[in-house]
């Protein structure tokens, strides 16, 4: 792999009288223009919240407007630091700034920066010594905060370069200065510094499934999420309205990468994991890896489908006391109001009125029957039909045989009655019942999140009563809001001017309208808050976790079949997860989807590289590293120790002293985490935090494998290696994972003899590591 040579930024400067303060002060005059279109943002949304609009017309446009201005503003926030990053300087003698957004001067409309998005700042990415693009020069701008701190400048002159080269790195001095930086615990955007094999996946065409596979390092969230924030610019008119998704295996990797769009200028994202794919459930429960296998199975859809049809019963004889008489729904009566109810295919909750409709009118024949039908006329049919309909008897009737059911409610049922078990599932053996039983108390999981969604799509709503709820709470705020108006006019003399300025034209369906904030919401807060959203575009990393169920309720969220998939079949830890791509896709779009791969590895040093490619071998030998782009020096080592809590903190503290400022991660099996975190605590100044949903700022971070994917640190121990490849049925991925996180260094402590598969590990003699710690109580929670 040829590198491009940096040119010391001094001496080319002052050969092209190019000095540092000059860029200084054009960025300078750049954020000057930010701060500007902030503040003018900020007043027109606040004389948008004024704005007292008469009709629904009107109010829809204002509502927008309030949007928009505030999305602008979230944008202009978020790119605070490093607005620009790099310039152009073309054969033909033009200078292209480039940067997160793109400013115009507002008297000639002059590009000002180039968004990195944009085509003509393309050639920032692609150009190199052999194609240059017509380019002569690339300079990257070293901020810190708003301030130029330097120059890196790269000449792309053809006949300075070698004729046999090949260059697959551009911007090498940023690009080297990124990867070896410490770790903070957030991830960076790579805009400065995208690849050619990244920027050909992050501008590819919007329409169809794309999948990127890549192994550890390649850089696959980072170019998802870039992907993502150049489809929001570049089909804005597509997406602006839809919004996009982007799903993540947990939070602690949301918080990790939730800084990386709003410094591209996006906003309009939604970042979530599986379990918040059903508004109104929170599913952060835990289960045995065996239950949430079940879950996730496409059987599970036959499952749910048998769980409503069981709650639509049709009793040999029903008896209903109705005004002293006893009416009887027979099984044949009953079953074809049922039938009938069907045959709309409608979903269950829908089709309940027609089922109702029916039985209501075979009782009404009945009491019409016992009281001669020949005495009545057609007023008394009414009425009786009306008195059944309200009757408490009859509704109970009713609601044994056709419930209204919730999703919730018809899985808690699911799962708290062997009963409906069997008769949902007798495909299933009895063990694997018997491990779907649940406490009704019992916090619903990531796994029941498809299963509710699947619920729902099978049980639909009849909103008749929450629409004239609605219409009452309607009636109500009108009425609070006329009361409110009358207060102001009787009290004009005693009220602030500016306020009676910004009421005087306002009537009470327009206050009560005020009320209700959902036109002030962005497109990925409505996004968040309607199970049936379809969104413009779908991310999803970590994809080969997924479950089959996962994969068919996301496929609800994107009728469109607009997703960037991103993942790494080597890496799939998860039971129910995928090792093939084919069988993801094959249900819903065939073969019609497209494959992509990231080879270069920018995180993990060729050192670490070569001893997991030992682990990939034994998982699959067809199976192939990425090849990593830059070796550190060190050599990753494994120690034989006799107790992890006295070791462990020792490892520690010699790591992140090594690191000087950087992250340390303790990758361990799961019951040793906390332990081992409470050992380390004692043992440490540093600040520890331990488990999933921390906050990765800390010095020293302790997390399992599945807490540690997608994330990255500066140096890694791997504690009982043996033991997180046997505490799943995927061990030697969840190796692989673990020793692929880290930036610089890596170290294996282990017990007992050294997995095999480890045997290019170099031997460190850990007798320092075995120092007596003050604490018994930890050793022995982590023996």
């Amino acid at each position: 792999m040829a590198l491009l040579s940096t040119v010391p930024s001094e001496a080319f400067a002052a050969s092209v009288n190019d000095t540092l303060e000059d860029e200084r002060r054009y960025v300078a005059m750049l954020y000057r223009h930010v701060d500007k279109l902030r503040d003018v943002a900020t007043q027109r949304l606040a004389r948008t919240k004024l704005d007292n609009a008469s009709n629904p017309s009107a109010r829809a446009e204002r509502d927008a407007s309030a949007t928009m201005y505030r999305e602008r503003i979230r944008q202009l926030e978020g790119i605070d630091e490093r607005l620009c990053f790099g310039r152009l300087d073309m054969d033909d003698g033009e200078r292209r700034y480039v940067g997160r957004i793109g400013l115009v001067d507002e008297d000639d409309q002059s590009s000002l920066l180039m968004d990195w998005r944009a085509p003509a700042a393309r050639p920032y990415y692609l150009a190199n010594a052999i194609t240059r693009e017509g380019v002569r020069r690339r300079r990257q701008l070293r901020m810190k905060g708003r301030t130029v701190t330097g120059l890196d400048d790269e000449i792309l002159d053809v006949e300075s370069a070698p004729p046999d080269s090949t260059t697959s790195l551009t911007n090498e001095a940023a690009l080297m200065a990124a990867l070896t930086a410490h770790r903070t615990g957030r991830m960076q955007d790579i805009v400065a510094t995208i690849q050619a094999e990244q920027d050909e996946i992050i501008r590819a065409d919007i329409n169809g499934v794309l999948v990127v596979q890549g192994g550890p390092g390649t850089g696959k969230t980072a170019v998802a999420l870039h992907r993502v924030a150049y489809l929001l610019y570049a089909h804005r008119e597509r997406l602006e309205k839809r919004g996009a998704l982007i799903l993540g295996p947990n939070a602690t990797f949301l918080r990790y990468i939730s800084q990386v769009l709003p410094s591209l200028g996006e906003t309009g994202a939604l970042l979530c994991m599986v379990g918040d794919l059903y508004p109104g459930v929170v599913a952060t429960g835990s289960e045995p890896d065996e239950v949430a296998e079940i879950k996730g199975r496409i059987s599970m859809v036959q499952v749910m489908a048998n769980a409503v049809y069981d709650r639509q019963e049709t009793p040999p004889v029903k008896e209903v006391l109705f005004e002293g008489d006893r009416l009887r729904l027979t099984h044949k009566l009953t079953a074809n109001a049922k039938r009938l109810a069907r045959d709309t295919l409608r979903p269950h909750n829908e089709a309940r009125p027609y089922f109702v409709r029916e039985i209501i009118e075979a009782l009404t024949n009945q009491v019409a029957s016992l009281i001669g039908r020949h005495l009545l006329v057609d007023e008394d049919i009414k009425q009786i039909r009306f008195d059944l309909s309200r009757s408490p008897e009859v509704h109970r009737a009713l609601h044994e045989l056709w419930p209204i059911l919730t999703p919730e409610q018809l899985l808690a049922d699911l799962y708290a009655s062997p009963e409906r078990i069997e008769a949902a599932t007798p495909d299933l053996a009895p063990a694997e019942r018997e491990l779907l039983r649940r406490d009704p108390s019992a916090p619903w999981t990531p796994g029941d999140v498809p299963l509710l969604d699947e619920a729902a799509e099978l049980l639909g709503w009849d909103d008749r009563a929450e629409r004239a709820r609605e219409a009452a709470q309607w009636r109500a705020d009108l009425e609070y809001a006329q009361g409110v108006l009358q207060i102001l006019n009787y009290e004009e003399d005693e009220i602030d001017e500016e306020v009676l300025q910004a009421t005087a034209l306002i009537d009470a369906s327009t206050l009560a309208d005020r009320h209700d904030d959902d036109g002030y919401l962005s497109v990925s807060e409505r996004a968040a808050t309607d199970r049936t959203w379809a969104f413009g575009h779908i991310v999803v990393d970590e994809a080969q976790e997924l479950s089959p169920m996962v994969w068919r309720l996301l496929m609800r969220r994107s009728p469109s079949r607009s997703m960037t998939v991103v993942g790494d079949v080597a890496q799939t830890s998860d039971p129910s997860g995928t090792t093939t791509w084919g069988d993801v896709f094959a249900p819903y779009v065939a073969d019609r989807w497209r494959l992509t791969e990231l080879t270069v590895n920018y995180r993990t040093p060729a050192e670490v590289m070569a001893v997991a490619a030992d682990v990939l071998a034994a998982i699959s030998p067809e199976l192939k590293p990425p090849r990593s782009a830059r070796t550190s020096g060190i050599t990753p080592w494994h120690g034989q120790v006799e107790s992890y809590a006295r070791a462990v903190p020792e490892a520690v503290r010699a790591e992140y002293a090594a690191v000087g400022g950087g992250q340390v991660a303790v990758i361990t099996p799961t019951e040793l985490v906390h332990p081992l975190g409470d050992a380390i605590r004692d043992a440490t100044t540093a600040e520890v935090v331990v488990g999933d949903g921390v906050s990765l700022g800390a010095g020293v971070v302790v997390l399992d494998v599945r807490q540690a994917k997608g994330l990255e640190f500066d140096s890694v121990l791997v504690v009982d290696p043996t033991g997180i490849v046997s505490e799943s049925r995927r061990g030697l991925s969840d190796l692989y994972v673990a020793l692929t996180r880290t930036t610089k260094r890596l170290g294996v402590l282990h017990r007992g003899d050294l997995p095999a598969v480890l045997r290019q590990l170099g031997e460190r003699d850990t007798t320092d590591l075995t120092v007596e710690a003050a604490h018994d109580r930890a050793d022995e929670g982590a023996r």
